[in-house]
């Protein structure tokens, strides 16, 4: 028999990082980001403390956030080569740009002068 690892065993090495303590943490994380979301959503806004146009964009960088995270250290991306990194990263960043593209056109459409 070979002295070489097999199966679910030949990938480990690289996986080594992901101990429990680890998982922890980014739990602890993703907690913590997922709570200033609800303090956000349940308090601030409401109470008027915080205007929902400054609360929606940082709602959209703590959900990228987790996004992050969660690509990371959950589906193991960041224990993968570069190349199969930039293959999931570069499409995302073209899609948030055409969504950026896309929220700015869309005032176009919309007539806000007065009918008479």
């Amino acid at each position: 028999m070979s002295s070489e690892p097999t199966g679910a065993h030949a990938e480990h090495g690289e996986h080594e990082g992901m101990t429990k303590k680890k998982i922890f943490q980014i739990f602890g994380v993703l907690l913590g980001i997922t709570v200033i979301e609800f303090i956000i959503a349940l308090w601030l806004v409401p109470a008027g403390r915080l205007p929902i146009h400054w609360a929606n964009p940082i709602y959209i960088v703590l959900t990228l956030l987790k996004a992050f995270y969660i690509v990371a250290y959950f589906m193991h991306l960041k224990f993968e080569k570069i190349g199969l990194a930039l293959a999931i990263i570069v499409p995302i960043l073209f899609i948030i740009g055409l969504i950026l593209v896309l929220t700015n056109e869309s005032h176009y459409w919309v007539d806000l002068r007065p009918k008479l």
